[in-house]
């Protein structure tokens, strides 16, 4: 371990070098590369500053007992016990910081919501989670862009899909893939009962096209005119796009923007990014990595959550998480869960090693 951490601080101090080097600094790309790897590694040589320190403590007092000062050995005994059980603790952080890194966290996301089992009430509750991702997002500072969106008449979705452009936004967001529940008396009941709909959320990275290739051969892109709100331009120009992607049958429709070439590009992005995740599946399946993770790997048949409005209550059912701060969460106040899913995932993850 003390060698690993060595080699991790002389790394540290040389990217430090670098971020002062004119021919990085005049590099943006690489000068960004290079901040966040150092801002990376910077709490693993802050930590492993003092478990190199505890470390060479327990050795000088190993030196004191071999030692004949009989007085000095009693409070040597004495500090071992204590310093031995700080440095396991040291080393247990250590291992969680150092975890490889999922390379795809500091990328920009698209997010996904479709209704689901619910009719109505799931197109609203689509809307709901619409507006918690946007509202985390605005915490965070992050900008959000809506790409498609599919509405109902009484201010639901049955489908929107929405980029979200901000450090770490999808090392965040990932954990939200999956299937939302929620039990509530509908707008649409009148007699008071709570019912239970459903949507899903699927959150994939965003591709880069140097990520995936994509070949036009094997495009069918088919232009129509937009529908919904939109004043006069819409339903006189055939500014919205629909692209299938022959080879896996992926359909993509962007109608969003009123420029034919803007439609084109954002459906692209998303194509990208559903194909990226296809081939980081199918790696994932092909690795056959047996674990029990106590996070969802993305399956969008697993319920993640459940949203219990006559109790203000969330539950998280992977990691056996309650909250009953509901009305805060759907606000997007969502740091405290999200933090609990990535302490479980590396738990799963130190488990598995």
């Amino acid at each position: 371990m003390i060698n690993k951490i060595q080699s991790i601080i002389e790394h540290y101090e040389e990217l430090g070098r670098q971020l002062t080097d004119p021919a990085v600094i005049t590099n943006k790309d690489r000068l960004k590369e290079v901040a966040r790897e150092h801002r990376r590694l910077e709490p693993i040589v802050f930590l492993g500053k003092e478990y190199i320190s505890l470390y060479k403590q327990i050795e000088d007092d190993k030196q004191i007992l071999v030692g004949g000062d009989e007085e000095l050995k009693e409070i040597a005994k004495d500090e071992l016990v204590e310093l031995e059980a700080a440095l396991v603790q040291k080393e247990n952080e250590l291992k969680v910081l150092m975890l490889p890194e999922d390379p795809n966290d500091s990328r920009n996301t698209i997010v996904e919501i479709r209704a689901g089992t619910g009719g109505e009430e799931a197109a609203l509750f689509a809307a709901d989670l619409f507006r918690m991702y946007t509202r985390f997002a605005e915490r965070s500072h992050w900008q959000y862009n809506v790409m498609a969106v599919n509405e109902t008449g009484i201010g639901g979705y049955k489908e929107i899909v929405f980029a979200v452009e901000g450090e770490g936004a999808y090392g965040k967001l990932k954990y939200e893939s999956g299937v939302h529940r929620v039990q509530r008396v509908p707008k649409t009941e009148a007699g008071g009962r709570v019912h239970t709909s459903a949507a899903t959320v699927a959150v994939l990275p965003e591709a880069e096209e140097a990520d995936v290739e994509v070949k036009d051969v094997d495009l069918k892109i088919d232009t129509f005119r937009a529908s919904g709100a939109g004043g006069q331009h819409v339903n006189k120009t055939e500014s919205a796009i629909r692209i299938t992607h022959l080879p896996t049958g992926l359909v993509v429709t962007c109608q969003d923007e009123k420029s034919q070439h803007k439609n084109r590009a954002a459906a692209m992005k998303v194509l990208r990014s559903r194909l990226l995740a296809l081939e980081q599946e199918r790696i994932a399946r092909e690795r056959a990595q047996v674990r029990k993770s106590l996070v969802s790997t993305g399956d969008r048949s697993a319920k993640i959550r459940t949203y219990n409005f006559p109790q203000g209550r969330l539950t998280d059912h992977r990691i056996n998480y309650t909250s009953y701060q509901l009305d805060a969460i759907l606000d997007g106040d969502l740091n405290e869960l999200i933090e609990r899913l990535r302490l479980a995932d590396q738990q799963a993850k130190l488990m598995a090693e």
